[in-house]
């Protein structure tokens, strides 16, 4: 199937749609203060060494010193276990990697050992070694694996490769590529090293736009619209030094319309962060992102089977399998999720849907489990959690509710207040009591509760006064002594 890329960059962020037959499939979002400086790699000085914490503190040319441990550096240096006052000195100069961000008054923390990340593997310059991911579990395919390597690693090769898990599938061609283009990348910044003057930064980790060339465009991928000059040039060059096989397929988008708005993105984004998912047929979904698990539930809505019920439910469930496996890409769920297809009486339809849905998973990038329907009829899933849920990145729980999702209706505020005049009364000598809350709290003491406040003063022997807060939110009130 043909993919396409669709690329809109700001100075704030860039978002990236995977878009496969004119439907959005993936969303990617970073922005400029959200991102980190791991992976980024420096030639820094030496500052301050610490025996006593048997760290140091190097200049890096950040805002605040840097901070590298003796467990950090290299092991091929620290063979011994030798303190680190014997193993760097101040005013030295260092090759680090950054392996945290700074947080609060803590600086960077950074390690002498390099690594650099590629599609399928991941490149240890000082190493020997061939290291094989956890996560690929049969034996023998694991030495396979390290036997490929080995063959299509050049004569003069020196340093170690991690194999990732996506490298399982991958041809020998693609596997090359990945070594061409990661000993490409350490050959530019040791020649960089070489020239520069400490503290310099030699190395930064891939932009969202950069990732989607190295991690996400592969063979299906037909084009990728670029709606930025200067960065499509960027990327050209990028793709043209590393991944030549993809520069023909970067395009400059110069519509008038913007790029995001011209193939229907900016709707999609919105659809995504809606609890509820229309289906063509007539049908919905309800997906519900809590702490612990993804639950989905399919639900018949208006939709009605040619024949009989028994059909409306299989054509519903079908769909909604296809459109399930969308909304997890799209949305970037992750961890355990919980489907609730409409219950269906035949076996051979329940193969039937459980087979769509694996079918539709399949074109995702993301490790999933299925575990097929359990004895209460749901389907168990996991899938991989990569980085932030679409609604993670863009959203934060709602002030008014909490993240409860629901608010307590207006009667039952003005309950509470009722409750908590009588409370006050009994505590404290107050000539007049006044309630300030939300409008529509006031409207009902005014209307449907007037006889319930008018004996509650009775009971009391004070004035309750009332007045309407426009900024209050439903369950917000307060009540001021006179």
């Amino acid at each position: 199937m043909n993919e396409e890329f669709l690329i809109n960059i700001t100075p704030q962020e860039t978002r990236v749609a995977l878009m496969l037959q004119g439907a959005v499939q993936e969303l990617h979002i970073e922005r400029a203060g959200g991102r980190g400086i791991v992976g980024n790699i420096y030639f820094g000085r030496v500052v301050r060494v610490l025996p006593g914490m048997q760290s140091a503190f190097i200049e890096v040319g950040l805002e605040r010193t840097a901070f590298l441990h003796v467990a950090d550096i290299f092991s091929e240096k620290n063979g011994n276990g030798r303190p680190i006052e014997r193993l760097i000195n101040e005013g030295e100069t260092l090759m680090v990697q950054v392996l945290k961000d700074p947080i609060g008054g803590k600086g960077a923390r950074l390690s002498t050992q390099i690594s650099l990340a590629g599609r399928l593997l991941v490149y240890l310059p000082q190493e020997k070694h061939i290291g094989i991911s956890q996560k690929i579990e049969d034996e023998a395919g694991r030495e396979r694996l390290r036997e490929r390597i080995q063959q299509l690693l050049p004569a003069d090769e020196s340093g170690g490769f991690i194999v990732r898990t996506m490298a399982e599938n991958a041809t020998d061609e693609e596997l090359a590529a990945d070594i061409a283009y990661l000993r490409r990348l350490w050959q530019e910044i040791r020649h960089r090293a070489q020239n520069a003057t400490a503290p310099a930064l030699l190395h930064h980790d891939l932009t969202l736009a950069q990732r989607v060339l190295r991690d996400l465009a592969g063979p299906e991928t037909t084009r990728i619209l670029v709606d930025s000059r200067e960065n499509f040039h960027k990327l050209h060059a990028f793709a043209e030094e590393f991944m030549p096989q993809l520069a023909p397929l970067l395009v400059h988008y110069t519509g008038e319309r913007p790029l995001f708005d011209l193939y229907g993105v900016e709707d999609e984004i919105q659809k995504a962060l809606a609890r509820r998912v229309d289906l063509k047929s007539g049908g919905y979904l309800i997906i519900d992102q809590t702490e612990a698990l993804t639950t989905i539930d399919v639900n018949t809505g208006a939709f009605v089977g040619a024949r009989n019920f028994d059909d409306t439910i299989f054509k519903t469930n079908l769909e909604a399998a296809q459109t399930i496996a969308r909304q997890l890409r799209l949305r970037n769920l992750g961890g355990i999720i919980i489907v609730d297809f409409i219950d269906m009486e035949s076996p051979d339809h329940r193969t039937a849907v459980l087979a769509e849905l694996n079918k539709a998973l399949s074109r995702d990038h993301t490790r999933i489990t299925v575990n097929g329907f359990t004895q209460l009829g749901l389907v168990e899933m996991t899938r991989k959690r990569t980085r932030e849920s679409l609604a993670q990145i863009l959203c934060e729980p709602c002030p008014t509710c909490g993240g409860r999702g629901v608010v307590k209706t207006a009667q039952t505020v003005a309950y509470e207040i009722l409750r908590e005049l009588l409370r006050e009364a009994r505590q404290f000598d107050a000539r007049e009591m006044r309630v300030l809350a939300a409008p529509a709290v006031i409207d009902l003491f005014l209307d449907e509760e007037s006889q319930a406040l008018a004996m509650l003063s009775d009971f009391i022997g004070r004035t309750v006064s009332l007045h309407a807060e426009p900024s209050y939110t439903q369950e917000q009130y307060d009540i001021v002594l006179i």
